[in-house]
């Protein structure tokens, strides 16, 4: 935003140099970009945060000027003179969408000349950026760079029906802008149209048919205030950026739009002629109630580390317009100014004060006391898995928590509908994710496709549910832990039982099978017997519905903060053994329906305190094993803390346990 210092003298008497200036700015929070002579006028450009659109003007700039230094803000006084003829023979406004458009007015003004504006305008407007077109149209920049709320001048007669219609676009309709952009219209743009069609897009820019020309000699003025969103997202789908946008996408001052109208009419008269028709048609749907915020002078000095006397908060507030009143002896009330949207919390309030006192005057300590706080279960914990899950050869990803409609079908079967985000910029890939594994896909496909292989991923993040309550006004939020990899599930479940051992040392994890709509197989895994996630192998119609790589994807899903309701401490530690561990291996032939649990069990019961570990090796399936049966090859440890074990010990420990594995499971020892 340029600021011209002679246009800023109007408002706020300056006694300071444009270099000292431009540090009260950055103090106040506007950091100054540059400061040029412009002929005789300075001018600094200054940066203006996107919640401060009040001020995007040089009253606005003044207002900020005047609180800081303790000057007076002088506000443009003007008296408009109007004639006998009345404005409703003129206009009728009506506004069909009172959400996009708070507020609309409309002045006609007759008898103007179209022709060259004034040296000063020209000049002062030069100066911040605006190059002089006609007199009409200055007058309206002017009064956007003196207030920030822009105006609009419609050719009077080019208007049909003597109406003016705030509503949306409609399908097929298409307007030619100023700029000459040939722009179609939706039923999510917001349009002022005349009795036959659209004039102008709302908020951005007016339309070629209606605008000043030189015949022109009757002007219709518009002033408004349009919803930010709305402005912003037309602007940005019909590539129209405008300095009406600018603003309006930053909010506007609604109470003063009437005010605006009239200081804009009385400069289309001072520099082009003619006459303001009585009255104004002002479409008013819901005017907003005046908030008023409390703050304690006590949470001040808490906050800010300094005293500020009473009397300097009194003269801040009254300067920005707050309107104060010292209710008790640590009490303001502040009433919120109409064009100040940004403040709404005591907090607020107070950097206010900050920011007019002064950062500077805020006490630097030379040594700063840190207290370390501990770090939380749940970071301790993810620390451990993703630790854990690194050890095991898996990288972590980070994605974007939304994901389109072929990847929510593929792995979800359900008929509800999947919670979704309204922004544009998401056509395609806007529905909340309810689980992780859509992106780890889209992922590894990538991967794939880079001939990245072996490929292992794990994410840690948010999953969003639709709330089964229907009252609930927020979806379900869970942390979920994703696990991928483009290898066989055994791999995969290493990687599970990884994280489990790093979630609770001692706890015994489990799968049992069950339908998924991704996976198949699928499982459900359990550790203490309570259920923590889901796993299997990537179905063939998910892998083809994807364009995944051909061959085995596994994956897993855990809950994570059913994990975190599970961890305990770290793992007893043990000292290297002494004496050396004797491994077995044994194939077995079973029956298919048995499985590894049962096998562990019946080792666990019958094996001596010698038996260290009982790990699954494989299985096998094919000649010469008959149908029905499968072989099963696992490998027991043993190893004595006390001595060291003979082959003969171990001879008798393995036929205690193939002896009942015979016996319980009617297994077969294979030899071959």
């Amino acid at each position: 935003m340029k600021i011209s210092l002679d246009w800023l003298s109007d408002y706020v008497q300056i006694d300071r140099s444009a270099q000292e200036i431009a540090e009260i700015l950055s103090n106040l929070g506007f950091p100054t970009e540059s400061i040029e002579q412009v002929g005789d006028d300075t001018v600094i450009d200054v940066e203006i945060t996107s919640n401060r659109g009040d001020c995007l003007s040089h009253i606005g700039i003044a207002r900020e000027l005047a609180a800081a230094t303790g000057k007076t803000l002088r506000l443009p006084q003007f008296k408009l003179r109007e004639s006998e003829q009345d404005i409703s023979k003129f206009v009728n406004v009506t506004i069909d969408e009172p959400r996009l458009c708070g507020r609309y007015t409309a002045r006609v003004i007759t008898g103007v000349k179209i022709g060259p504006s004034p040296d000063w305008m020209v000049h002062r407007l030069a100066a911040v950026g605006i190059r002089s077109i006609n007199n009409v149209v200055d007058a309206t920049n002017y009064a956007m760079m003196e207030s920030g709320q822009p105006p609009h001048a419609f050719d009077y007669t080019t208007l049909r029906g003597k109406k003016i219609i705030v509503r949306k676009g409609l399908k097929g309709e298409q307007i030619v802008s100023i700029d000459e952009t040939k722009c179609d219209c939706d039923d999510q743009m917001l349009m002022i149209a005349d009795a036959e069609g659209p004039v102008a897009i709302a908020g951005v820019m007016g339309g070629l048919y209606t605008e000043i020309n030189e015949k022109t000699t009757t002007v219709l003025l518009e002033e408004a205030h349009f919803d930010p969103v709305s402005v912003r997202t037309t602007s940005r789908k019909l590539a129209i950026p405008s300095e009406a946008s600018f603003r309006f996408e930053r909010h506007v001052d609604i109470e003063k739009v009437d005010e605006h109208s009239k200081r804009c009419a009385e400069l289309i008269v001072q520099v082009a002629g003619g006459q303001v028709v009585k009255g104004v048609a002002d479409a008013y749907p819901g005017k907003p109630e005046s908030q008023t915020v409390a703050m304690r002078l006590s949470r001040m000095k808490h906050l800010l580390g300094i005293d500020v006397s009473v009397d300097t908060v009194m003269n801040i507030f009254t300067n920005l317009g707050f309107h104060p009143d010292k209710r008790r002896e640590d009490l303001i009330v502040c009433t919120v100014p109409s064009w100040r949207h940004d403040l709404y919390r005591e907090v607020d309030f107070i950097e206010e004060v900050a920011r007019c006192h002064g950062f500077d005057k805020i006490p630097v300590e030379y040594k700063i006391n840190i207290q370390v706080a501990p770090v939380e279960p749940r970071e301790k914990l993810a620390g451990r898995i993703r630790f854990a899950l690194n050890a095991c050869g898996f990288y972590e990803t980070i994605n974007v928590t939304f994901t389109d409609d072929k990847t929510y079908e593929a792995l979800s079967h359900s008929n509800d509908e999947p919670l979704r985000v309204k922004d544009v910029s998401r056509k395609s890939a806007n529905i909340l994710r309810q689980t992780l594994l859509g992106s780890l896909l889209h992922t590894l496909r990538i991967n794939a496709n880079m001939k990245n292989s072996p490929c292992r991923l794990f994410e840690l993040a948010d999953t969003f549910c639709p709330n089964p309550d229907p009252e609930a006004v927020l979806p379900i939020q869970r942390d979920k832990l994703a696990l991928m990899a483009d290898a066989d599930f055994r791999d995969l479940s290493g990687a599970v039982e990884a994280v489990c051992a790093a979630v609770s040392p001692n706890a015994k994890m489990q799968c049992k099978e069950i339908e998924l709509p991704w996976a198949k197989p699928g499982a459900q895994i359990l550790l203490d017997n309570t259920v923590i996630g889901t796993a299997g192998v990537v179905s063939k119609s998910v892998i083809d519905k994807l364009d995944l790589p051909e061959g085995i994807i596994s994956a897993a899903e855990l809950d994570f903060l059913s994990l975190l309701e599970l961890q305990q401490g770290i793992g007893t530690v043990k000292s290297i053994p002494r004496f050396p561990s004797i491994t077995r291996d044994l194939s077995l032939i079973l029956d298919e329906p048995i499985s590894w649990e049962q096998i562990q069990t019946i080792v666990h019961a019958n094996a001596p305190i010698e038996l260290e570990s009982v790990n699954f090796v494989g299985i096998y399936r094919g000649k010469p094993i008959p149908d029905g049966k499968k072989s099963v090859t696992l490998s027991l440890r043993f190893r004595d803390e006390e001595g060291t074990l003979t082959h003969e010990t171990v001879d008798s420990f393995e036929k205690s346990i193939v002896d009942q594995l015979t016996t319980q499971l009617k297994s077969e020892l294979r030899t071959v």
